[in-house]
């Protein structure tokens, strides 16, 4: 099946006035080394009042992005976050990479939910997402790939004050998104340039089957992931720019290439509506595409 071609359009982009002008981090000296980056934009999340919510990774910053696309710096640490996940409380769950799991309440507060698993700290943390049923799940790729594949994925339920580990062999591990019904775990595999698939609940905890979903080409891989209400997956292909959509059984349905930049992190579907918000790193921009006229159910 050959994808349509859709085209994106400029919804915000990051003030000059917000622009980091200091020295770069270590985490730019080693991702994007001899660069001064502006900023690095990633993990957008809605909340409930339609406010686009990311982070800018090497600055410790999480901004939020009303609906007519102004900018507010909303919290600013010192730390490297990396994804954000709407809680119940209006809270979020912010992973940093190298500080854990972090709550940031909704006065600014930032407290720690988990910091590593059995007595070791994590790799570095990537994304995060929100079951439905409130647990939440996290990929924890360090600096693994092809040669070290040992990123890993890991479960918090409700309640609970410890991870459990569910994938400990992946190349990579970035984006991580779940199925309307909270059934499927989808992995974004950054160096396999893939994205994997299994059962959130499988019959085996300790080995559970995990098979390939999407194989990709062309750029670094795929990072950020999206599912919508309808089951349609969509894939940031980092440093390609542009996103990818499928349908429910991994059939392509749409390609939207950005006008601008080639750092495509991480994309969002808006609530409520078949709109797809696509992050673009490099210009520090979020694109918006109208998916109304895809196919809303698997072919």
């Amino acid at each position: 099946m050959t994808p349509r071609d859709l085209s994106a359009t400029l919804f915000a982009r990051l003030p000059p006035d917000l622009h980091h002008t200091g020295e770069p981090t270590d985490w730019v000296r080693v991702t994007r080394p001899g660069q001064r980056l502006h900023s690095f934009l990633e993990g957008p999340c809605f909340d409930g009042a339609g406010h686009l919510w990311l982070v800018d990774v090497p600055y410790g910053r999480i901004f939020r992005v009303d609906p007519d696309g102004g900018w507010t710096l909303a919290h600013a640490y010192a730390g490297e976050p990396h994804g954000l996940a709407r809680l119940g409380d209006g809270a979020f769950a912010v992973t940093d990479y190298r500080r854990g799991v972090l709550r940031l309440g909704s006065d600014g507060t930032m407290t720690p939910l988990v910091t590593g698993v059995n007595t070791e700290a994590f790799r570095g943390l990537g994304d995060i997402t929100r079951g439905p049923d409130g647990s939440l799940w996290f990929t924890d790729p360090g600096r693994s790939s092809l040669t070290d594949p040992t990123g890993r994925l890991f479960r918090l339920r409700p309640g609970a004050t410890s991870a459990e580990p569910v994938l400990i062999n992946i190349p990579y591990p970035n984006g991580v998104a779940l199925s309307p019904d909270g059934k499927l775990v989808h992995i974004a595999v950054t160096r396999a340039n893939a994205v994997w698939r299994l059962l959130a609940d499988a019959p085996d905890p300790l080995l559970p089957m995990t098979g390939v979903f999407l194989n990709l080409s062309g750029g670094l891989g795929p990072d950020g992931l999206a599912i919508d209400r309808h089951g349609r997956l969509a894939v940031a292909q980092a440093q390609a720019g542009r996103a990818l959509v499928f349908d429910r059984l991994g059939d392509p349905l749409a390609r939207i290439v950005l006008p601008e930049g080639r750092w495509t992190t991480s994309v969002a579907f808006a609530p409520d509506a078949d709109v797809l918000f696509i992050v673009e790193a490099e210009t520090a921009s979020i694109y918006r595409a109208d998916l109304s006229d895809l196919p809303a159910t698997a072919f």
